[in-house]
């Protein structure tokens, strides 16, 4: 009888870390899928525009400019990367003190807002030099929220991940970059294909921003479902958390902020060849070739390049961050030249094996920048640390990559010129790999000791 009862407590413990063990990896589920699905509109926000502008803002809003309006354009696209480190500051600071569920919810709605602006904005037929203006300042305001959104969301995929699993984890909220780009591809084709390029580029090019409207209404309820980070409780009922997280981060930890930035700036110049409207920019007046073709070619490079990102990922878990690293930007320097080689012989073959060979290693690359970020600072300033980095780095990176992509090819005559530029920034990222720490194998910091 004794037995009997020592057994049923024994049994009813099982069960009750069995349930718990299913409400965890429940959790994590939709976790990965709102820092997914959040990234993904965040950057269809911000792709929409890229696009948008490379191939009409210069006609649009600064056609007073003549041959100067294009690269204009694509300044504006720049304009905004300035404003990340602000956002990144507030956003640190909000999610280190109140917790990263927070950051998802503002910075999504900030872009969401900014982007339908952009849609309802007149032309500069119509009010002259004010709508270059609104333009501008709506597109520091999408510079203040993607500062933000990727750290909250980074942060909060690998503060849930298992053991063992933070490259995997982290690797959903870089998957955005690349499925914000398929669907920004899908809804352009979708509304090119409706409404005729004539009708499209008159007024129809409105549309893909005001649809934002929908996907953000769909991506606050998605995160409204999560879960706050189990590091960020621990660190709120230990009563850890920091006072002053930029002071604290800025007086301990500032090399470990441009060492993180230093290992994107590669991935990031040459990431917005793709994405930042360059590549479509180029091939469709250069050589003519059709605007839909370039699009799909974009919607199958992205495709290759979110099946690596979570390659890069698994990878780094098992590996280790550096080593992918390493790799990842070996490749990415060796295959510059080539790339844009076949980019500069105009065909539909030619391009594609261009775009789908850049995806591979620069995709490596992404896959663990969640997992790395986290692990190298301190969990009670790891938001305002890891998007502080992410910031810097891509102000540093990507700030104005599509515009000097384009200066260098005006002015040297051939798309070429764009390869010694990117592999420059490849090799500062290389070079920076080889001076990380791999805390990959690890167990969760605790938080309480982490000051």
């Amino acid at each position: 009888m004794g037995a009997k009862q020592t057994a049923e407590p024994d049994v009813a413990v099982a069960v009750a870390a069995d349930r718990s063990s299913e409400s965890e990896e429940k959790q994590r589920r939709r976790v990965a899928c709102a820092t997914l699905v959040g990234t993904t509109i965040e950057w269809y926000d911000f792709l929409i525009y890229a696009q948008i502008a490379a191939l009409l803002f210069g006609d649009l809003f600064f056609s007073g400019l003549g041959q100067w309006s294009q690269l204009t354009a694509l300044a504006t696209a720049g304009v905004s990367f300035f404003f990340r480190p602000l956002g990144a500051i507030v956003s640190g600071y909000l999610g280190d003190r109140f917790g990263r569920r927070i950051v998802l919810v503002l910075t999504l709605g900030l872009m969401g807002v900014s982007t339908t602006l952009v849609g309802l904005l007149p032309t500069a037929a119509a009010i002259g030099i004010a709508a270059p203006i609104l333009l501008i300042l709506l597109r520091c305001l999408q510079g203040l929220s993607a500062g933000g959104e990727w750290g909250g969301a980074a942060m909060l995929a690998v503060e849930h991940a298992r053991a063992g699993h933070r490259g995997r984890m982290g690797a959903f909220p870089q998957m955005g970059v690349p499925l914000g780009m398929m669907l920004a591809i899908v809804v352009m084709g979708a509304f090119n294909g409706l409404l005729g390029k004539a009708a499209f580029d008159a007024w129809g090019w409105r549309l893909p921003f005001l649809f934002s409207v929908v996907l953000v209404v769909v991506g606050q309820y998605v995160r409204s479902k999560v879960a706050e980070s189990p590091v960020f409780t621990e660190l709120e009922e230990s009563r850890t958390k920091a006072k002053t997280p930029l002071r604290d981060l800025l007086s301990a930890h500032r090399g470990k902020v441009l060492k993180a930035a230093a290992t994107m700036v590669g991935n990031i110049a040459a990431g917005y060849m793709i994405v930042g409207g360059f590549a479509l920019a180029y091939v469709t007046s250069a050589h003519d070739l059709p605007r839909a073709h370039v699009l799909t070619l974009l919607f199958a490079a992205s495709a290759v390049w979110i099946g690596f990102t979570y390659v890069g990922a698994w990878w780094s878990d098992r590996s280790g961050r550096p080593v992918v690293y390493k790799a990842g930007y070996a490749m990415l320097f060796a295959l510059l030249l080539p790339q844009f080689w076949l980019l500069s012989q105009g065909t539909a073959l030619s391009v594609g094996v261009a775009l789908l060979t850049l995806a591979v290693p620069l995709s490596l690359t992404y896959g663990p920048q969640s997992a790395l970020f986290a692990e190298m600072f301190p969990a009670r300033i790891r938001l305002s640390g890891a998007s502080l980095a992410y910031a810097v780095g891509a102000v540093l990176g990507g700030a104005f990559a599509p515009m000097i992509a384009e200066a260098l090819t005006q002015g040297f005559g051939t798309v070429l010129a764009v390869a010694p530029y990117l592999m420059g920034m490849a090799l500062v990222s290389l070079v920076t790999a080889f001076f990380l720490t791999d805390r990959s194998g690890g167990p969760r910091e605790e938080p309480t000791t982490s000051r």
